[in-house]
């Protein structure tokens, strides 16, 4: 991992940053979208009952759960040689030691396909400490059957478990991209197509999913709250929840010596100042902030912007 200053659980939850605690977390956001209907699915399989999370540092919890799994059918299944297939809803919760339950569990809909590739990958990089992990094997017959469904499911969080309670594991670039690679291309997809409003969702899910797993301030959850941010603000009219986003990126960066990562610092200033103005906000103190570090010999102006910075730390397909 970078070296970054506060990086234990404790310094989290000493952290001003409210966003970050599960109750508070921008409820009637625009994550709204999870909430509607594909016709095309068809609920299956329901688990029988709550599980109970693992103990982290300082007493924390996190866990990973399914609590449903549906099968997606393809419309004209035939005619597109489409298959049908199984989505897992795989709901990451954190709790603080001294909070009763995590009232806003993230979820990400995943298929046997990436839990599979995702366990290949760790195996052959980390043999000794996969060596007696099980994984549920392919079957030729009954594949949507729900019993064999509610069997993968539970196979499936003892696995995610297993992968967040170990350092080498969890610190993976297969686990991050597990967990971030299918909604950060969409995202980046949809902001190359200047469709703002849709991307935000899918980044406001992917800084939350990280912001459980990775407890500190690490590379992968600044870049997605950046590139959160850049989404926000990219658009002729700030998006509402652009301002919450900023502040708390600007938070976070003040503790933040990874030199790689301070890259990002001065175009996130800057975006923040015409956010501001935008919003009618006082920002003196944003813009004093740059004219010190330009007296400091650090240059300030004609700088790539927000999202040029995170494309060159992290290429996707996102327009530069």
């Amino acid at each position: 991992r970078p070296v970054i200053m506060a990086t234990s659980a404790s310094s989290r939850n000493s952290d001003s940053d409210e966003i970050d605690s599960p109750s508070n977390a921008f409820e009637q956001s625009t994550l709204a979208f999870k909430t509607q209907k594909n016709p095309n699915i068809k609920d299956v399989w329901k688990r029988p009952s709550k599980k109970e999370c693992l103990p982290i540092e300082d007493g924390d919890l996190i866990c990973f759960e399914i609590p449903y799994a549906r099968i997606f059918s393809p419309e004209n299944e035939n005619q597109n040689n489409a298959k049908k297939y199984v989505i897992y809803d795989v709901s990451v919760i954190y709790m603080r030691s001294n909070t009763e339950q995590d009232t806003i569990p993230t979820t990400i809909e995943r298929r046997y396909t990436h839990f599979l590739i995702l366990y290949e990958a760790l195996r052959k990089d980390f043999p000794q400490l996969m060596q007696n992990v099980t994984f549920p094997k392919k079957v030729i017959m009954g594949n949507f059957s729900e019993e064999l469904i509610g069997e993968r499911s539970i196979a499936f969080e003892t696995f995610l478990d297993y992968i967040v309670s170990r350092p080498d594991l969890r610190d993976s670039n297969h686990f991050l991209d597990f967990l971030q690679t299918e909604e950060l291309n969409k995202a980046c997809q949809l902001l190359d197509e200047r469709r703002n409003e849709q991307a935000v969702p899918l980044l406001e899910n992917c800084f939350r999913v990280l912001n459980k797993v990775y407890l500190d301030k690490s590379k992968c959850v600044l870049l997605v709250l950046c590139r959160l941010v850049a989404a926000c603000t990219t658009s002729p009219l700030p998006h509402p929840f652009a301002e919450q986003w900023a502040e708390l990126a600007l938070r976070r960066f003040e503790h933040v010596c990874d030199t790689e990562l301070l890259v990002l610092y001065i175009p996130l200033l800057q975006t923040c100042v015409h956010l501001f103005w935008q919003r009618g906000r006082d920002n003196k103190l944003l813009e004093e902030r740059l004219n010190d570090m330009s007296r400091k010999g650090i240059k300030t102006k004609g700088v790539p912007t927000l999202t040029q910075t995170i494309h060159a730390l992290e290429p996707r397909s996102e327009t530069t």
